[in-house]
């Protein structure tokens, strides 16, 4: 059945002109990154502590309990030694191949680059970016993992990964230019998102083309409105695409 798949997925792509792809926490779980919302997800795990996940990765919680804060984001966001999957390599390829016009992330680890992509949105901000809150300064990701504790700047200041947080709008250039990308796609790849988190999956509303993908290992809410749904993993549905670096 998968083959069947990949074969109209094929064409679809063979059809398009300018592909737009939009992707979730999902897209990473085959390079071995834990997604959310899943049965065995970060979001359904005891963290040990009295507060949830999305209390500890708040605006509030950092602000407040930074040192807390820290120790569970190391623990369960940071991935440092993660590496790109087939999904990743696939859009990669699609973008030198001129089919893929964006990758719109909902992820923060970076992998869409680290797999050679060069167009791409993320809409939650990345883990390889922090800033000091005092003098502003930028840090890479090894100001996070070399400290223990909560990073300082030299200044004195504490680091704050560039990541949205809970309690905290997206950036609203960056959903600007999001919606721009779907708004000229002909083509709209969604992947590895159950598309219930707001406003990230309000975004897809923006696309204006004729032909929708949506592949995810479970259903999502807009399974009904797609041109063809694939509940298969993404890195082996997408590895067709794939082809050598240039």
């Amino acid at each position: 059945m998968l083959c069947v798949m990949n074969a109209a997925l094929q064409d679809i792509v063979a059809a398009s002109e300018r592909v737009a792809f939009f992707g979730g926490a999902g897209v990473s779980t085959e390079s071995g990154i834990q997604d959310f919302r899943s049965a065995d997800g970060l979001y359904n795990q005891v963290t040990g502590v009295h507060y949830s996940p999305e209390e500890l990765l708040s605006h509030s919680f950092f602000a407040n309990h930074p040192a807390e804060f820290y120790s569970y984001y190391r623990a369960n966001l940071l991935h440092p030694d993660a590496r790109p999957n087939d999904a990743h390599r696939a859009l990669a390829s699609l973008e030198r191949a001129g089919k893929l016009a964006a990758v719109i992330t909902q992820n923060i680890d970076g992998l869409h680059q680290a797999a050679g992509s060069k167009r791409v949105i993320e809409l939650h901000g990345s883990i390889h970016r922090n800033y000091c809150l005092a003098c502003g300064k930028r840090h890479g990701l090894d100001a996070v993992l070399t400290h223990t504790g909560v990073p300082h700047c030299a200044c004195g200041g504490v680091i704050r990964p560039d990541v949205v947080l809970y309690e905290e709008p997206l950036d609203s250039a960056v959903m600007n230019d999001a919606v721009d990308e779907l708004s000229r796609a002909d083509t709209l790849i969604v992947g590895g998102t159950s598309l219930v988190v707001y406003p990230a999956a309000g975004l897809i509303r923006a696309f204006r083309g004729t032909r929708v993908v949506l592949i995810n290992r479970d259903q999502t809410p807009f399974d009904h409105l797609a041109t063809l749904v694939i509940h298969e993993p993404i890195g082996a549905t997408l590895a067709p695409f794939v082809t050598a670096d240039e």
